[in-house]
């Protein structure tokens, strides 16, 4: 497997997306005085002149208070002129690099009838494509393959990520991602580990923003980085805005008949998404308005197993979820630009989500000729999350100069219900659980940014008050199963304040960034005293999260880089949550108060290489955690009922290669290619898992080599269509306890524009083959798992939309 990722790497046979790497523009300021006693010069004629031939970049005059600034310049060299009358022609170098979007010259002084400087040489460069350091920028508009679907559906065509069928995202082979919506943590994302991606319409977002490597001015949970969502916001003069409809099919053909004698698995299932994007601007005031809706059924999961266990029993089953998903959502707000220098945006953004799951998993002999058990559940849970957002911006003098504050509090409520059904040879039981989980969050952000002639400054502080009280109300039916016991109530409460510090540099060769980011973290769990497990629990710390980035540009088209941060994964409340999931009541998950956070340091060096048609680039890294997080299987005495939960599991390793290529072959054919290749390692360990009772489980060390590749061609067809044809291949991996098999897929998108542009319609089709499957193979004390989930990966939709 190892020799053919390295083939496929060498041959770059691997996907990019649609990558948006464009060239920054940047603001060029400063400030003119005269050079005895320091006065500030007005009206003195500034231009800014290409060093190569001279010629005309920008021009403008200095204002009253002899300050100047120059708009939408491009990455170069140049040489600022400045001319007064009385006073000396003065010439200065200007380097316009590609980090900060303002450069401030600082103060130049003009002498009075003094000769005129000697023009200074300076090499050119030549703006690069992803030229920016922090981030790789994606656009869904022109994802194809993926359009009218979710953002976890257009996600899986990204450089570097990977996809779960449970709704999480991957970078570089971890889970361990931040997700943010316009730079923030909300409850529709998740404020600890990453939720309901799959519920998010892409139609929604105008681009997603991968952040491998994050400065100190970012919150420091997330070891594998920051996914960061932005939703559309059009800033057009007057009234604009899109209209589309979305429709689609999944599971027209069925990977694999059930198991006998329950209800049929959904095929042909309905997808349907229509949006509505408005925007107002006049004058001081900028308007916005999002809107979605997603009606979708789904075969959730269908996943068949075999559980083997050492006395000699065998157990086959099937797991099947039918899911109904009605997800509502809207962002709307105004922007004020109170004077030139002061706004205030003011937006709100609510979601409500309803999600209906009918269940069967029926429990078989090894030779299918017996039927031990049926389970079936019925579950209806709703989410519902409101986030309010103030945003005040100072702009200073000096462009590029700016205090932003931000204040966001958020409500998310978590209502489930499950209705459980035990079918028995010798009796049918009755169970219902009710949860019931309100979030409260506060954040304030204060950030203060200040350009320098090669860079900038940053800092800032953040303070954080969660809590989320839980209750679970169990009433059990006749000769109930369950642990009656584990029902009750916990309080989590978190709070963090944190400060951060970050200065950026760059000149004609050298790009630097250095920050540190100081954390406290104090979180508290209370239990129900009269839980038959877990007790009140908790944890604090005070910990420095620094950052370096470094690169040095050998020529115009070559660039080497290194990357150095220390981050943290704090676990989650779902995370310790002490109450068990019984959707697959044989192998249960449950939380654990006593999990830690683990903490990751990540080194990283890169090489990229730029020419007319395209770019490469290539990076080595390697992450080095302490107290991995992970769930850990383990059987109570006596019992058949596996219970897997998270536990803290020493030290893990990943190391890799990943290689970008982005390639105009022809006018009408462009290819965009991503392999990553990496190596796992979990270090041997030994954990107690406390629930139904004391059980202990040791380890070996567990290592495999992986990796992913992508592969995407664009084809620009006559009559302003386009194609797009997306190949994915995931290697075998390890995850805790086993492995997961590889997989693979073909997309296929196309559109085309009609209405004078005004107008557009695409259709696409994801796993056209039908291919995707998950297996899997998990070993434990006393008992192993083979499994295979055929869930619904493949979908063909339709779709239009219309500017106006």
């Amino acid at each position: 497997m190892t020799n053919c990722l390295i083939q496929i790497a060498v041959a770059l046979i691997a996907f990019q997306g649609a990558l948006f790497a464009q060239d920054r523009k940047v603001v060029v300021s400063g400030i003119i005085k005269e050079g005895k006693n320091k006065t500030v010069l007005p009206f003195v004629n500034v231009t800014l002149k290409h060093t190569k031939d001279s010629s005309l970049a920008a021009g403008t005059i200095t204002g009253e208070d002899g300050r100047f600034s120059l708009s939408a310049i491009s990455s170069g060299n140049y040489f600022l002129e400045t001319t007064y009358l009385g006073y000396e022609v003065k010439q200065l170098p200007v380097q316009v690099g590609s980090l900060s979007a303002f450069l401030d010259l600082g103060s130049i002084e003009l002498k009075e009838n003094a000769r005129t400087l000697n023009e200074v040489e300076v090499t050119a460069q030549q703006a690069g494509i992803d030229t920016k350091m922090d981030k790789k920028i994606f656009s869904l508009e022109n994802n194809m393959s993926q359009q009218g679907g979710s953002v976890l559906q257009a996600m899986k065509n990204l450089p570097g990520i990977t996809t779960s069928q449970d709704g999480k995202v991957q970078l570089r082979g971890s889970d361990r991602v931040t997700i943010l919506i316009d730079g923030k943590q909300t409850a529709l994302t998740g404020f600890g580990n990453q939720s309901g991606l799959d519920n998010i319409p892409a139609s929604a977002i105008e681009r997603i923003e991968i952040i491998n490597n994050p400065s100190a001015r970012y919150d420091a949970n997330g070891n594998a980085g920051i996914i960061n969502i932005i939703y559309k916001k059009n800033k057009q003069e007057g009234f604009n805005g899109k209209i589309g409809l979305t429709t689609g099919l999944g599971a027209l053909w069925q990977k694999e008949e059930n198991l006998p004698g329950i209800r049929p698995q959904y095929q042909a299932t309905p997808k349907i998404n229509p949006s509505l994007s408005l925007n107002y601007r006049k004058n001081k005031i900028n308007a916005f308005f999002q809107g979605d809706w997603l009606y979708m059924k789904t075969l959730n999961k269908s996943e068949f197993a075999e559980r083997i266990y050492d006395n000699g029993d065998t157990v086959r089953q099937q797991v099947k979820r039918n899911r109904r998903t009605y997800d509502g959502s809207v962002k709307t707000g105004v922007d004020w630009n109170i004077d030139d220098r002061n706004t205030l945006t003011v937006s709100g953004l609510y979601s409500r989500e309803r999600v209906l799951d009918d269940g069967d998993i029926p429990y078989f002999n090894g030779k299918l000729t017996e039927r031990r058990r049926l389970w079936q559940f019925h579950e209806d849970e709703v989410n519902s999350a409101f986030t309010a957002m103030a945003a005040y911006q100072h702009k200073f003098r000096q462009p590029g100069h700016l205090l932003n504050i931000n204040f966001n509090y958020t409500f998310h409520r978590e209502d489930e219900k499950y209705f459980l059904t035990d079918n028995r040879t010798t009796y049918i039981g009755k169970d219902t659980f009710m949860l019931i989980a309100d979030e409260h969050v506060a954040d304030l952000n204060v950030d203060y940014v200040r350009p320098l002639r090669h860079g900038r400054v940053e800092s800032g502080l953040k303070l954080r008050r969660r809590v989320i009280p839980t209750n679970m109300r169990f009433f059990p039916g006749e000769q109930s199963p369950l642990d009656k016991g584990a029902a009750g109530w916990a309080d989590y409460a978190e709070t963090i304040p944190a400060i951060y510090g970050n200065y950026v540099y760059e000149n004609n060769r050298i790009e630097a960034e250095a920050g540190i980011r100081m954390e406290y973290v104090r979180l508290n769990y209370t239990v129900n005293p009269d839980h038959n497990t877990y007790k009140s629990d908790g944890y604090n710390y005070v910990q420095p999260f620094p950052n370096v980035r470094l690169a040095y540009k050998l020529n115009d088209a070559n660039k080497i880089s290194f990357f150095y941060n220390r981050r943290v994964d704090r676990p989650d409340e779902g995370d310790i949550r002490i109450f068990p999931k019984y959707d697959e009541p044989e192998m249960l998950k449950v939380g654990n108060p006593a999990l830690r956070p683990q903490f990751t340091n990540t080194f990283e060096l890169g090489y990229k290489t730029s020419w007319r048609t395209g770019s490469f680039y290539s990076a080595l890294y390697h992450r080095m955690t302490d107290g991995t997080i992970t769930r850990i299987g383990t059987l109570a005495p006596g019992s058949d009922i596996i219970y897997n939960i998270y536990q803290n599991a020493g030290r893990s390793y990943n190391s890799g290669i990943e290689a970008v290529l982005n390639k105009e072959v022809t006018a009408w054919f462009s290819l965009n290619a991503n392999v990553n290749v990496y190596r796992n390692i979990i270090d041997a360990f030994t954990v107690e898992n406390k629930y139904p009772v004391p059980t202990f489980y040791t380890a070996a060390k567990q290592q495999l080599t992986s990796g992913n590749a992508k592969l995407n061609g664009l084809f620009h067809l006559p009559a302003k269509t386009e194609l797009q044809v997306t190949g994915i291949y995931l290697a075998k991996d390890i995850i805790p306890q086993g492995e997961i098999g590889s997989r693979f897929s073909v997309d296929l998108g196309a559109k085309k524009l009609i209405q004078q542009g005004k107008g557009e319609l695409f259709v696409n089709a994801s796993d056209i083959f039908n291919t995707l499957r998950i297996k899997r193979q998990v070993r434990g004390d006393g008992f192993s798992v083979v499994s295979t989930d055929n869930y619904e990966t493949q979908v063909f939709r339709l779709g239009y939309s219309y500017k106006f």
